[in-house]
C-alpha cells in the first residue's frame, strides 16, 4: 500500500475520534491532513464537508460533498448528508435530487425517508411527506425525528389525536429524570397526587401549554407544582391552581411528587382535539406589584390620546427558523409610522434593541424593552397597551394569554404547526390573536400592508 495513503487512513481515523468526542477544531485539521496526502479519499471529503457545514463555511462545504460524490458515487449517507446542506440553503429541489439518489443507492435508511418527508413538508407536498415519514418509521419505528417531524405535519394540519401521539417521541428526557426521585406520568389517576410540570423548548411553548395546569387540578390533583425557565417564574406563579414555581437553576432535590410531567406531553394525555382545548382568557396575570409600577411609569410619560400598539419584529437568533420568522428589521414596519392616531411602544428585547437605539429619530417609538427585567414586566406592559403586533415569539403568547389583542405575523416558509392552516385565528386564544400570513411566494411587504390597513381601521374606530 502506498505510504501516503497509509498516513492518510490513519490520520482519517485520529479524525474520527476526534469526532465522536466532539473535538471538532482538531477533526478538521486532521481531515484536511489526510486529504494532503490522499485526495482521492472520499470519506475524508465527505466528513470535512460535515465539518465545514456545521461552522457555516457553505460554498466549500458543497465543493467536498461534490469531491466524495464523484469519488464515491454509491455511497447513499453522502448524499444524504449532502441534501440535509442543501436543504439548509433552500436549495429544494437539489435537495430532493440528493436524498431520491441516497434511496436508488439504499432504500433501507431511515433517515433518508425522515429528511425527504421534513422536505416535502416544508414544501407542501404533505401527502408525499407523509407516505416518507411512515416509511421511515416502518425502518425505525423509535426514529425520533421522523416522529417529530410527523407530528409537526400531522399538528400543522389538526390531527390532533395522531399528533400528540408522535410528539411523545422526543428524546431530551434523561437529565431531568436523573435529578427526579418520581414517576413520569403518562395518564395515571391523579386523585391526592402531587405533580411538577417540567419545562420545554422556548419561553413561547411554557406560556402557550402552562393553562394545562387547571386541567391536572380538574383530573383530581392535590398539588401541582411548576419548573420552568427562571424568567417566567414571578408570572406563572399568576396561574389559577399552580403551587410552587421553581426555576430550571434551582434545588429541587429536598421536593418530592408523585410524578413529573414534560409541560408539552400535556395535551396528549389530557386528550387534547380542536374543539376542546382548553382556552379559557385570560389564564395569566400581571403580579400586583409590577402592575402598579408600570401603570405608574406610563402615566409618567404624559403621553397624549392614542392607540397604544406594542411592537416586536425579531425572536431569538438560535432559534432553527428564525431567519423565516423574524422580520429583516425594524424598518420594516416603517409603512405604519405613517397611520395617525397611533403610539408605538418597543417591547422588543436582544439583538432589535441596538436597532432602536440606532433609528430613535427614524421611528416613533417609545422604548420600554431595556427596563424589562423579567416576563411579568412584560405582561404589566401589554396591560397598559390597546394592541400588540409581533412576529412568531412568545410576547405573542403573552398577549394571547393575558387575552390582550394581538396581530402574529407568519412566514410562509416553515410555518408553526400551532397555527394550523389557512386561518386567521387562534383556537388556542380565541378572540384575542390575529393571523397575518405570507403569501405562499412569501414576503413581508404584503403582511405589512395589510396590517396598516387594519391599524388604520382600528385607530379610526377608536377616534370616533
Amino acid at each position: 500500500m502506498n505510504t501516503s495513503l497509509e498516513q492518510a487512513e490513519e490520520l482519517f481515523a485520529q479524525s474520527s475520534t476526534a469526532l465522536r468526542s466532539d473535538q471538532y477544531d482538531a477533526a478538521e485539521a486532521l481531515l484536511m491532513n489526510a486529504l494532503d496526502l490522499a485526495p482521492g479519499l472520499a470519506e475524508a471529503h465527505a466528513n470535512l464537508a460535515w465539518l465545514l457545514d456545521r461552522r457555516g463555511s457553505m460554498s466549500e462545504a458543497v465543493r467536498h460533498y461534490e469531491l466524495a460524490i464523484e469519488l464515491q458515487p454509491d455511497n447513499a449517507r453522502i448524499h444524504l448528508n449532502f441534501g440535509a446542506l442543501l436543504a439548509e440553503l433552500k436549495f429544494f429541489h437539489a435537495a430532493e435530487a440528493a436524498y431520491r439518489r441516497a434511496l436508488d443507492v439504499d432504500p433501507s435508511l431511515p433517515g433518508t425517508w425522515c429528511n425527504l418527508g421534513a422536505l416535502l413538508a416544508q414544501n407542501h407536498r404533505d401527502e408525499e411527506a407523509e407516505k416518507c415519514l411512515h416509511t421511515a418509521l416502518q425502518l425505525d419505528p423509535q426514529h425520533a425525528s421522523a416522529h417529530f417531524n410527523l407530528a409537526c405535519l400531522l399538528l400543522r394540519k389538526g390531527r390532533y389525536t395522531e399528533g400528540w401521539f408522535h410528539l411523545e417521541f422526543r428524546d431530551w428526557y434523561q437529565p431531568i429524570e436523573m435529578r427526579l426521585r418520581c414517576r413520569r406520568w403518562k395518564g395515571q389517576s391523579l386523585a391526592n397526587r402531587a405533580v411538577l410540570v417540567v419545562y420545554e423548548a422556548g419561553f413561547g411553548d411554557m406560556i402557550q401549554f402552562c393553562r394545562y395546569v387547571a386541567e391536572l387540578r380538574r383530573l383530581g390533583a392535590d398539588h401541582v407544582d411548576m419548573l420552568c425557565h427562571p424568567e417566567l417564574k414571578e408570572l406563572l406563579q399568576t396561574l389559577d391552581g399552580v403551587g410552587e414555581v421553581f426555576g430550571f437553576n434551582d434545588d429541587v432535590s429536598a421536593s418530592d411528587w408523585d410524578y413529573w410531567v414534560p409541560v408539552m406531553s400535556l395535551p396528549h394525555y389530557v386528550g387534547t382535539q380542536l374543539d376542546t382545548i382548553p382556552a379559557k382568557l385570560p389564564y395569566l396575570a400581571v403580579p400586583p406589584a409590577k402592575a402598579e409600577r408600570w401603570s405608574q411609569q406610563v402615566k409618567r410619560l404624559n403621553l397624549p390620546p392614542a392607540l397604544r400598539v406594542g411592537l416586536v419584529w425579531q425572536g431569538n437568533p438560535a432559534f432553527g427558523n428564525d431567519s423565516q420568522r423574524s422580520l429583516p428589521g425594524l424598518q420594516t414596519l416603517a409603512p405604519l409610522w405613517e397611520v395617525p392616531g397611533v403610539q408605538f411602544f418597543s417591547l422588543q428585547k436582544g439583538q432589535g434593541e441596538q436597532e432602536v437605539r440606532r433609528l430613535q429619530l427614524a421611528q416613533p417609538l417609545i422604548n420600554l424593552a431595556p427596563e424589562l427585567g423579567n416576563f411579568a414586566d412584560t405582561a404589566a406592559i401589554i396591560a397598559q397597551l390597546d394592541l400588540v403586533i409581533s412576529v412568531d415569539t412568545a410576547v405573542a403568547h403573552l398577549a394571547g394569554a393575558l387575552g390582550k389583542p394581538c396581530w402574529v405575523l407568519l412566514p410562509a416558509f416553515m410555518t408553526d404547526w400551532r397555527w394550523l392552516e389557512q386561518r386567521s385565528d387562534s383556537p388556542w386564544y380565541p378572540g384575542a390573536l390575529q393571523l397575518f400570513r405570507q403569501p405562499q411566494e412569501g414576503g413581508w411587504a404584503p403582511v405589512i400592508q395589510a396590517v396598516r390597513e387594519a391599524l388604520q381601521n382600528t385607530a379610526g374606530q377608536r377616534a370616533c
